[in-house]
């Protein structure tokens, strides 16, 4: 059971006000706000054992050390991964994906293909292009349907002996959808495919089991699951990890360097080149620690309860479309009114104290599927309450009225 009181109580920024109204965070989709726990953890680290890691022989150096590595073995914990070298800190889920595709164009020649789905973030699109400008590999794209669910079928057929990796997100940012991930999985394997899931969306809801899904790689961002910014992991098989070359070039990813030929440290560090955000690395952990005390099974039950509240409030509304309606989604709600921009929507509800994400959200082949700019986006987290959904409704009413 979720203790909202007491759990709001742990986000100091929940308590303030926006232009003179209390605070409705809900762009929860974009980052997530951090509790006092975290921030004590940031300024604990610069103000106790600021040193930098691996390198030292001295006390402070050792400290550091030592709290960096604990959080790696901390989220090799919470995701299941059967090594912690094979949990690898990055500074977010584009650069895990970035690294990935970067590897693979030492793997990939002419022919081959690369799949994606409609629903991804442009950070799960981008850098596969690049990969195939570079390779002459094909990028190959599983459709969507109005529900917002990718079209089985067709990821089926379009499946073959050339589609060497698939890319797919975990959980849609834009339109909430939870994707059949441990079937694509099955699937692509069953051809060859290698997997990588991009988890930045579906952290925040759930507890993923690398080991169980059995993905060869699983990225996501810190600043998801109230940690800090500038850091996330990549997690990847080690058989993987072992095949791709160095995503960077420096200090700590090497073992012997000479003017003639460079050796690469094992992993985890091979793809770990220069100083990290030693910080952001230590306190992710505290946050993943955080989010395991609320619990992942209470998280969720609880934020199924916003989301079924707030859709059926929204809904009430005359000329009010929601976007992504599979059966299985998270706490996310993207919508509009007809006749009515969504940069309008979000900016007058802003005035009332209320955040939300408007525009394509880095989706755009999703709006263009819809033929829309983009959406109003609400996205809950287990701190928000359905007094605020309650706020939030009668806010979009007012902003209707005034723009019609």
């Amino acid at each position: 059971m979720i203790n909202i009181q007491k759990i709001r109580a742990d986000f100091p920024i929940l308590s303030q006000q926006v232009n003179g109204k209390p605070l409705v965070y809900f762009d929860n989709g974009a980052t997530a706000q951090k509790p006092q726990v975290v921030i004590d953890a940031i300024s604990k680290y610069y103000s106790e054992i600021n040193s930098n890691i691996h390198r030292g022989v001295h006390t402070l150096s050792q400290l550091a050390t030592d709290a960096y590595e604990d959080s790696r073995n901390t989220i090799q914990k919470h995701i299941n991964a059967k090594h912690n070298h094979e949990v690898i800190f990055t500074s977010g889920t584009t650069f895990g994906i970035n690294l990935v595709a970067n590897g693979f164009a030492s793997l990939l020649k002419a022919g081959d293909e690369v799949m994606v789905s409609h629903l991804e973030h442009h950070s799960n699109i981008v850098p596969w292009q690049f990969l195939c400008e570079k390779t002459g590999a094909k990028l190959v794209v599983i459709p969507m349907n109005e529900k917002g669910e990718l079209v089985m079928a067709e990821f089926e057929r379009l499946l073959s002996s050339k589609t060497k990796i698939v890319a797919v997100n975990h959980i849609s940012n834009a339109l909430g959808t939870i994707n059949p991930i441990e079937e694509i999985i099955e699937k692509a394997h069953s051809v060859g495919a290698a997997v990588l899931i991009d988890g930045a969306q579906a952290t925040p809801h759930l507890k993923p089991d690398v080991q169980a899904l059995d993905c060869d790689f699983y990225v996501f961002s810190g600043h998801k699951v109230c940690g800090p910014t500038g850091v996330g992991i990549l997690y990847g098989k080690d058989e993987w990890l072992r095949k791709l070359p160095p995503y960077q070039g420096g200090g700590e990813m090497i073992a012997e360097v000479t003017f003639e030929n460079t050796t690469y440290a094992d992993l985890p560090h091979k793809f770990e080149a220069g100083t990290p955000n030693i910080a952001g690395g230590i306190v992710l952990g505290t946050a993943i620690d955080y989010m395991n005390e609320v619990g992942f099974d209470n998280i969720a039950a609880y934020e199924q309860e916003l989301l079924d509240y707030a859709t059926e409030k929204l809904l009430q509304i005359e000329g009010l479309r929601i976007y992504g309606t599979s059966e299985h989604k998270a706490s996310v709600i993207s919508f509009n009114i007809e006749g009515i921009h969504p940069y309008d929507i979000g900016t007058i509800v802003d005035k009332l104290g209320i955040a939300v994400r408007t525009g394509h959200h880095c989706a755009q082949p999703i709006m263009q599927y819809f033929n829309i700019p983009g959406t109003i986006r609400a996205s809950f987290a287990f701190y928000n309450t359905k007094e605020e959904i309650d706020i939030f409704v009668e806010a979009v009413k007012k902003a209707q009225m005034m723009l019609t």
